[in-house]
C-alpha cells in the first residue's frame, strides 16, 4: 500500500529537519569557516569565469546564503575588485564584474588553484558530519535482507552470512568460482543504502581544495531545502548535497593512484580519491588479482585505514591529512584469499564469505525466471536435458549466469530460424557447443558449423 501522501511530506520534512541539524546553513562569514580573503578570491574566479553576473547567480553559482555573499561583495568593492554595474532590466538586481585589478587579483587565485565551483566545506567540518552520518550506525536485520534480495534467487545461509557482515564494521572478503555471482550479489546490497547523507562539494586543506563530489557516484536527491532560493535562512548548509549513500564499486581497472588525491597540472585542481568519495557508504574492490597493479599492493593501502578508521592522503610537498575512513569495504575475487594475501592481512578481514555452485533447485529456480524474462515457454524436459545431459556429462558446475547465457544464445538461434518462442534440447546443445571453450582433437566435430533444420524449430 503506497503512503499517505501528508506521511510522505511529514517524513521529508523530518528528514529535511535532520539535515539540517547535521550541517546547519550558515549565518555569518564565521560560519563558513573560511578566510575572506579566501572566499573573495572564488568569488572573484567565478566572475572571471562568467563575466559579469547578478546576484542570484553568483547565489547560486558559489551556494552561499545572500546575505553572507553581500557582505564579501562589499568587502571586494572597498577593495575596488568589483564594480557594480548598470541593470540589464528592470527587476533584475545589481549586476557586478571585475575591475582592472580585481581582474588581476583574479588571475593571480587561478594561478594559485584552478577550482571554480561551489564553496568548499573546511575539513574539520567534514570530518564533523562524516562522523555524524557514519554507515557503521546502521542496523541491517534478516527482514532487510530479505526485502532487498525479493526476487533474487540467493541461498539462504548466503544472505544470513552478508547480513551480520554488514554490521561489524570490518572489511568482508567474497571469493569463489567465476560466475557464482559475487558481484551481482554485491550491487544488490546497494538497495540498503537508500537512506540520505550530505556530500560537499569540495573540502579546503589550509587553502588548497579537494573536489569531492561526482555526479557519477552520487545519487543527488532532491529536497524543498535544496530549491533555487538559497537566500533563505532555512534548510541544510547548501555546500553539502543531500545523496543516497554512495556504492563505489571498481574492478581490473584499478591502479593504485586512483587510491590517493590526485591532482591535474593543467587545470590546477585536486580531485578525491574514489574511498573519498565513497565515504558513509560502500567501497567495493571487484576481481581483486586482476588489477594493473600488484594486489599485495592494493591489500596493504587498507592496513592502517582498517584498523584506525583513519585515511591519511597527502596534497604533495609534504603536505600530509587525514579524513575518516567511513566505508563498508568488500574485496572481491574468483582466486583463492590465501593466493592473493597472507593470514596475518587475512585475520585483519572480520569475514570471509565463499560463493558456491547452485543446487539443482536454485538453478531450475533461475532458469525458469530468465524464460518468464526472455518469453519463451518453460519445459521441464528441456531443462533436465541441461542438467543431466550437459552439465552432468560434461562435469561442469552450475552457475547463476549459465541459464541466462545458454537460453540468450538458444533465443539468438531460434530467432534466426523462426521466431519461435519454445526451446527444444538440439537449441540448448547447439547453445552449449557455442558457449564453452572445446579444445583437444576429440572435441573437433563439436567445433564444426552446425547445420540447423527449420523444420524442428516451429512450436
Amino acid at each position: 500500500m503506497a503512503a499517505h501522501p501528508s506521511n510522505a511530506m511529514n517524513l521529508e520534512m523530518d528528514i529535511a529537519e535532520e539535515l539540517a541539524k547535521l550541517a546547519p546553513r550558515p549565518q555569518t562569514l564565521e560560519d563558513i569557516g573560511l578566510s575572506r580573503t579566501f572566499l573573495a578570491d572564488l568569488v572573484a574566479k567565478h566572475l572571471l569565469d562568467g563575466g559579469v553576473l547578478p546576484m542570484t547567480r553568483l547565489v547560486e553559482r558559489l551556494t552561499l546564503p545572500g546575505k553572507i555573499l553581500e557582505m564579501l561583495l562589499h568587502f571586494m568593492r572597498q577593495e575596488a575588485k568589483i564594480e557594480v554595474l548598470q541593470e540589464e532590466s528592470e527587476g533584475a538586481g545589481l549586476r557586478y564584474g571585475l575591475t582592472d585589478r580585481g581582474r588581476t587579483e583574479a588571475m593571480n587565485a587561478m594561478f594559485r588553484s584552478g577550482y571554480v565551483g561551489p564553496c568548499p566545506v573546511p575539513l574539520e567540518a567534514y570530518t564533523q558530519v562524516a562522523r555524524a552520518q557514519t554507515v557503521h550506525d546502521r542496523s541491517i536485520t534478516k527482514d532487510a535482507m530479505k526485502k532487498a534480495f525479493d526476487g533474487v534467487v540467493l541461498d539462504e545461509n548466503l544472505r544470513d552470512q552478508l547480513g551480520p557482515s554488514l554490521n561489524s564494521g570490518r572489511a568482508i572478503f567474497v571469493y569463489g568460482p567465476a560466475g557464482t555471482g559475487k558481484t551481482y550479489v554485491a550491487q544488490k546490497l546497494r538497495r540498503l543504502f537508500r537512506d540520505r547523507v550530505l556530500i560537499p562539494h569540495a573540502i579546503t586543506i589550509n587553502d588548497s581544495v579537494v573536489e569531492v563530489f561526482d555526479p557519477i557516484v552520487h545519487k543527488a536527491i532532491d529536497t524543498e531545502s535544496d530549491g533555487p532560493n538559497l537566500m533563505l535562512d532555512q534548510g541544510h548548509d547548501p555546500r553539502y548535497v543531500c545523496c543516497e549513500r554512495p556504492v563505489v564499486v571498481t574492478g581490473g581497472e584499478l591502479t593504485a593512484d586512483m587510491l590517493e588525491i590526485q591532482y591535474d597540472e593543467s587545470s590546477r585542481q585536486y580531485r578525491a580519491p574514489l574511498q573519498l568519495k565513497a565515504n558513509n557508504g560502500m567501497f567495493m574492490i571487484d576481481d581483486m588479482g586482476r588489477q594493473r597493479v600488484a594486489p599485495e599492493t592494493v591489500l596493504n593501502r587498507w592496513i592502517v585505514p582498517m584498523e584506525e578508521k583513519l585515511d591519511y592522503l597527502h596534497l604533495g610537498s609534504g603536505r600530509h591529512f587525514s579524513v575518516p575512513f567511513d566505508v563498508v569495504l568488500i574485496f572481491s575475487t574468483n582466486m583463492h584469499p590465501l593466493d592473493l594475501a597472507d593470514e596475518a592481512f587475512l585475520r585483519r578481514i572480520g569475514y570471509k564469505i565463499k560463493f558456491n555452485y547452485l543446487s539443482r533447485d536454485a538453478y531450475r529456480s533461475i532458469w525458469k525466471d530468465e524464460c518468464r524474462d526472455l518469453g519463451v515457454i518453460f519445459d521441464e524436459e528441456v531443462l533436465d536435458f541441461v542438467l543431466q545431459e550437459l552439465h552432468a556429462k560434461e562435469e561442469v558446475g552450475l552457475l547463476p549466469c549459465h541459464p541466462r547465457d545458454l537460453l540468450g544464445i538458444a533465443v539468438d538461434l531460434t530467432t534466426y530460424v523462426d521466431h519461435p518462442r519454445r526451446l527444444r534440447k538440439q537449441h540448448l546443445r547447439w547453445a552449449w557447443s557455442n558457449y564453452f571453450v572445446s579444445l583437444g582433437n576429440e572435441d573437433q566435430n563439436a567445433m564444426k558449423p552446425t547445420t540447423i533444420d527449420r523444420s524442428t524449430t516451429n512450436v
